[in-house]
């Protein structure tokens, strides 16, 4: 495929972006090479500025469920821009989400809109210490929540051990309210609480992990974790960032049965545009400014036109049901055929699937934790990469990144993913 357009593009892009991209997931250093610059979308397919089509597996991150381009969220935009791109007052369709949002997920009895999914987590995180006036939280290793300070800090040398900041300009002081532990492990995780008596405000999960490649939770995780955290006074947070209204209308919550007392959404909430949004118990959500004493804010939170494109896929989601059983199914056989694929090639490779979620890790290991997804091979991963895009699929280009099928890959699409990610994989060495 030529490429050249994109080559000039990024080269100008590095001399005055750091380093050419607006955000490193983006970059192509895990797999080498160079970031491809797309021109447009429509359904399953990208085209870059090359002219070059691609079937799309990552529908921007996670938002595009029913494809790039979607006639209902292109309308419904369209419509809001004629009455302005922004307030900066309250809205009608603020309070139509707020409405829509409480009705769809269990947990949710009160809404706040923000602007991304790492504001929503950062808000969350504050207003659960301000609700038990603890300071600690506990992540685990290998979610990521958005890159708040907070969240930006690996395990320690041991469990008694205060994390390590994994990014500079992250202080000590906020390492030090953050614990990690491994995700699916209840052992570290109730060592950690009993050193810690007291003091953790909450516990934030992706309960199904999308950033160390799709990671599954263990049957009875999430259920423990709900039993716990009742029993020591610490707030249960949902990341549902990536899963809220892609494994479910509800999102995991109501795909497990597990209900946290508050969550975080973002992505597929906003139709493609910049949203972000977290709720929960009334009684937590009331601790937030104006009406208590946990602040936050934001100019253009609950932006009119991001509100409309929200409501045009949320609505659109609510009644049919029907999309996340074809879903299912879509991306069960193509998981199904891949992981036959490798093996047919003399392969060790595992895949990780949920609804239309999915990863490919090159390793003869179940991949349970960020441990178990580190064996997989990332050179053969790289090669699998590199391949895929040369054959017009366009994959995640990190290991660690859940991929995400959208309602318009239909059986004919399907089959040609399959079908070249069997090439794909006979051509690693």
């Amino acid at each position: 495929m030529n490429r050249n357009t994109s080559k000039i593009l990024f080269e100008k892009a590095q001399n005055i972006i750091p380093g050419g991209v607006n955000s490193p997931v983006r970059a192509f250093r895990a797999v080498g090479g160079n970031p491809i610059f797309m021109k447009s979308a429509k359904g399953a397919f990208l085209k870059d500025v090359d002219g070059n089509s691609y079937i799309d597996l990552i529908g921007s991150w996670g938002p595009m469920i029913l494809g790039h381009a979607h006639t209902e969220i292109e309308e419904a935009i369209l419509k809001a821009v004629i009455d302005s791109t922004s307030f900066g007052t309250p809205s009608a369709r603020e309070v139509e989400m707020a409405e829509l949002i409480v009705s769809m997920v269990p947990c949710v009895e009160k809404v706040r809109m923000v602007n991304s999914g790492t504001e929503a987590c950062m808000a969350a995180i504050r207003a659960a210490r301000g609700f038990t006036g603890r300071n600690k939280i506990i992540k685990f290793e290998g979610c990521y929540h958005g890159h708040g300070d907070s969240f930006l800090i690996a395990a320690g040398s041991g469990m008694a051990t205060f994390g390590e900041p994994d990014s500079m300009g992250v202080t000590q002081g906020v390492a030090n309210d953050t614990l990690t532990v491994s995700y699916n492990n209840i052992t570290e995780l109730k060592n950690i609480i009993n050193l810690n008596k007291n003091q953790v405000a909450c516990i934030i999960i992706e309960p199904v992990v999308g950033n160390m490649g799709c990671v599954l939770p263990q049957k009875g995780f999430l259920n423990e974790l709900r039993l716990i955290c009742d029993k020591e006074n610490i707030v249960l947070i949902f990341d549902e960032v990536m899963t809220g209204f892609r494994l479910s209308k509800g999102g995991a919550q109501e795909l497990f049965g597990v209900t946290p007392d508050m969550c975080t959404m973002g992505k597929i909430i906003g139709g493609g545009l910049p949203v972000g949004a977290y709720g929960g118990k009334a009684e937590i959500m009331n601790c937030v400014s104006p009406l208590g004493k946990v602040y936050q804010a934001g100019t253009l939170s609950g932006n009119p036109v991001a509100m409309a494109a929200g409501l045009a896929m949320l609505n659109h989601l609510n009644t049919h049901p029907e999309i996340y059983v074809n879903l299912e199914n879509i991306t069960n056989k193509i998981a199904t055929q891949i992981k036959l694929g490798g093996q047919k090639a003399g392969l060790d490779v595992q895949i990780n699937q949920i609804g239309s979620m999915y990863s490919v890790f090159f390793t003869d290991k179940p991949v349970y934790d960020f441990n178990s997804a580190k064996t997989s091979n990332l050179t053969y991963f790289s090669q699998y990469f590199n391949t895929m895009l040369d054959l017009g699929v366009y994959l995640a280009p990190s290991q660690f990144e859940s991929l995400f099928i959208s309602n318009c890959v239909n059986e004919e699409i399907a089959n040609e993913i399959i079908e070249k990610s069997s090439l794909a994989m006979q051509s690693i060495k």
